[in-house]
């Protein structure tokens, strides 16, 4: 392995082209380690975040794995969708899709923090369903049935979700906001991800460097495309409820062991869901993160402790 690479402080940063219906766009990914290693830890993130938001938990790994973190199509460093009513998990596993066969990873162990972990299940159903196409069709040979998926973390986030929770994270999405100074940018992002628990001032400092961008003009805006917050606008209830029972089989279809990280005060992911993840999946358990909501951020050396013993174990 390239020592030089692994050792490396920062990310290399890469496009990969992608397509919608509505047409194409480049989503950005940060690498970390060996651009040769062919054991790839994928790294996805939340909602309103970025790649570089597993940039602690890059480091520490970088030295096993090529880490790979995109940057979820309308956020950071990605292009915007034309038509915002595919900013959702069916298009994002459609672009990880797209990433993964350029990466051609060996192993495929995945990371995902609430949105990322939905993602990361749409994608597992996605390759049980090629599994059961090529019993129909034996001569074929899909390209999803080639995934080599391994280990999955999924950080906060399960297939039943709190309509509270939900609503809650989808009432400050949307909200056009800028700050003529960056201190008032930093202040915004403690108090809307209080959830994440406490962090020093130069933590919190580096996250809202991630959530907001400072224009030409002078001030500090939200980095992403505030139409993601489209899906929110017309969810119902009854449609969330027929979504997670897709979701459960997704969840169900994970081929390797499962850790489930639920902050210990989330209003998005409930104990009970918890349970009932780890009854269902044969190879799952669960870990509590004391002090946190929705969600463990992954930075701090005993979360990332947490994910590094489940996937070196």
């Amino acid at each position: 392995m390239n020592s030089h690479s692994a050792m490396c402080s920062e990310p290399r940063l890469d496009y990969v082209m992608c397509a919608s219906p509505a047409g194409t766009h480049r989503m950005a990914y940060w690498e970390w380690g060996d651009p040769d290693n062919h054991n790839i830890l994928l790294c996805v993130h939340g909602l309103t975040r970025s790649g570089r938001d597993f940039d602690a938990l890059a480091q520490a790994l970088s030295s096993h794995y090529r880490v790979v973190c995109p940057d979820v199509v309308g956020r950071g460093a990605s292009d915007w969708l034309l038509d915002p009513t595919y900013y959702a998990i069916p298009q994002y596993v459609a672009d990880m899709l797209t990433l993964i066969a350029r990466l051609k990873p060996a192993t495929l162990d995945w990371v995902g923090t609430s949105m990322g972990g939905l993602i990361g299940m749409g994608l597992a159903g996605s390759v049980a369903v090629s599994a059961q196409l090529r019993l129909s069709h034996p001569l074929s040979l899909p390209v999803l049935q080639q995934i080599p998926l391994g280990k999955l973390v999924l950080n906060d986030v399960g297939p039943a979700l709190s309509w509270e929770g939900l609503q809650r994270i989808g009432d400050y999405v949307g909200i056009p906001v800028q700050f003529a100074s960056f201190a008032e940018a930093v202040a915004y992002v403690r108090q809307t991800l209080a959830g994440f628990g406490p962090h020093t001032d130069a933590e919190w400092e580096d996250m809202t460097r991630i959530a907001f961008v400072r224009t030409a003009e002078g001030p500090w805006i939200k980095h992403y495309d505030l139409r993601i917050a489209l899906p929110f606008t017309t969810q119902t209830e009854a449609a969330m409820q027929l979504a997670e029972q897709m979701l459960w089989q997704s969840y169900q279809s994970w081929p390797h062991q499962v850790l489930i990280m639920r902050g210990q005060q989330s209003d998005l992911l409930g104990a009970s869901t918890v349970q009932e993840m780890v009854a269902r999946h044969p190879a799952a358990h669960s870990v509590e993160v004391a002090g946190v909501g929705h969600a463990p951020t992954l930075r701090h050396a005993d979360q990332i402790a947490i994910v590094e013993q489940f996937l070196m174990g």
